[in-house]
């Protein structure tokens, strides 16, 4: 199949956030707080459990009521989502309540996140190709500034990310909207993404789909590369 644009997911499928101990001990670090280190591992762990590191783990502890509103609105809107994470991040003691918030913070900071091994290669590749290349992420806040740190950014035509929309992956508008940004037909588009709930939204649109692994960039030092290989411009 020939196709003239490939729109990516964000976290999971270009980009990878940091592990919650690594997290929570740049904060730490940046604070002027210290915690025994059995007590960081077990305080890391414990923020993991409830989800409290967006782009990380989801909660595996039940979202408080009081959040539940937040929670699921999460995406749609900067307040809602600062609310749900920070939230969150509450249920676990810190030692000092200043830290929830510096928390959050520092998961929108390009340090905190690192691209896949691939991801330079792979966008780069497509736009040699003469493929438009888009970003359709559910997020709370602007992920813009971690492709230009990261030296991704050149690669990408349009972000469309769902809190600047105020609707979220898998509503097919989110990819109707890209594939206008980037003037191509959904018929012509690969979506790449990780979450086969969210992503696999595209093919309602007509977008062909295909799916990476969420993890560790360690992992998965060629994942997408099999992209180049469904991208057909013959």
């Amino acid at each position: 199949m020939t196709f003239k644009g490939v729109l990516f997911d964000f976290s999971g499928t270009l980009f990878r956030v940091e592990d919650t101990e690594s997290w929570l001990r740049a904060v730490l670090a940046e604070s002027g707080h210290t915690l025994p280190e059995p007590e960081l591992a077990r305080t890391a762990r414990a923020l993991g459990a409830v989800g409290a590191l967006a782009g990380g783990a989801r909660p595996v502890r039940p979202v408080p009521d009081d959040l539940l509103a937040a929670w699921e609105a999460r995406d749609i809107s900067a307040e809602q989502h600062r609310a749900a994470f920070t939230g969150l991040s509450r249920q676990v003691s810190l030692p000092d309540p200043a830290l929830h918030g510096a928390l959050y913070d520092r998961q929108m900071r390009p340090a905190a996140w690192t691209p896949y091994p691939d991801a330079a290669e792979v966008l780069g590749a497509l736009r040699e190709r003469g493929l438009a290349v888009g970003v359709v992420s559910n997020i709370g806040w602007d992920l813009r500034p971690v492709f230009r740190a990261h030296g991704l950014d050149p690669y990408v035509g349009t972000y469309v990310l769902s809190y600047e929309h105020g609707v979220r992956k898998p509503d097919r508008r989110l990819f109707a909207t890209a594939c206008a940004e980037l003037g191509i037909a959904p018929g012509d588009t690969l979506m790449v993404g990780d979450d086969r709930g969210a992503d696999g939204g595209a093919a309602a649109l007509g977008c062909a789909v295909h799916f990476v692994d969420h993890l560790p960039a360690a992992d998965r030092p060629d994942g997408l590369r099999p992209v180049l290989g469904l991208v057909d411009t013959d």
